[in-house]
């Protein structure tokens, strides 16, 4: 890979970055009722960059057409004008290609540095056998990415991220459409699978509908121990003693 001027590009420092995030988990752990208002100048090439090495790219080319390895080739010259575009609110979120195939609780798993599907179900092993006994539901949200509800989203998301940049690059995505079958639509509901924001986004939601919901008003109302455990949009409540009541 060479840039515009014939140099190799710099490796992206990793330490750079995940001292940046580490300052911004540290910093929302500390105040957890804080909306943050600016956010989006940490965003740089070395960010970016690092970014890109985290991503699959054994996935399906975009609706450009263009494959990862294709952007790879001139991935300098791309990052930059990348970062161009979203700093100055040129920046366009193109549609999803739809394929069918910092604040989150402990239970959450789904999505998330450093946690697999193989640690959750350990984690409902290590909290099934204490107890004993009792009842598993397993619950698999029906059409959930494509009912998510933007209104309600975007209440989740003033909570906490209020930097203008960063919300004004959420909305693009959130309206950037999908095409299916050669047909372009704008849902009113729903983050797409198969967008890169849409895992991030999925769990803002459920970590305010579901994970909270059930710690502060399920679990104080029932009369044995209980616990959540929940991978994306899949999750296993748990219930020890006493009959088990219907959750909607």
């Amino acid at each position: 890979m060479e840039s515009s001027r014939g140099k190799t590009p710099k490796t992206p420092s990793l330490d750079t970055v995940s001292t940046k995030l580490r300052r911004i988990a540290k910093l929302a752990k500390e105040a957890p009722t804080m909306a943050f208002t600016t956010l989006a100048h940490h965003i740089d090439e070395d960010w970016i960059l690092a970014a890109w090495r985290k991503t699959r790219k054994d996935g399906a080319a975009g609706v450009d057409g263009q494959s990862a390895q294709e952007y790879e080739k001139s991935l300098t010259q791309n990052v930059a004008a990348l970062l161009e575009r979203f700093k100055s609110g040129y920046y366009q979120a193109p549609p999803v290609k739809r394929v069918y195939k910092q604040d989150f609780l402990n239970v959450s798993h789904g999505f998330r540095p450093g946690r697999s599907a193989h640690q959750a179900l350990q984690q409902l092993w290590e909290s099934l056998m204490p107890m004993g006994g009792g009842v598993v539901l397993e619950v698999d949200i029906k059409g959930f990415f494509d009912t998510l509800d933007h209104v309600h989203l975007r209440t989740f998301l003033d909570r906490r991220v209020r930097d203008g940049v960063l919300r004004r690059t959420i909305d693009k995505w959130l309206n950037a459409g999908v095409l299916e079958e050669g047909s372009l639509r704008h849902p009113e509901l729903g983050t797409p699978q198969g967008g890169v924001i849409s895992p991030i986004l999925a769990n803002v939601y459920l970590h305010e509908v579901l994970d909270t919901w059930f710690e502060a008003e399920v679990k104080p109302r029932l009369a044995g121990r209980a616990f959540l455990i929940r991978y994306a949009d899949d999750c296993a409540p748990r219930r020890h003693e006493g009959e088990v009541r219907t959750m909607t």
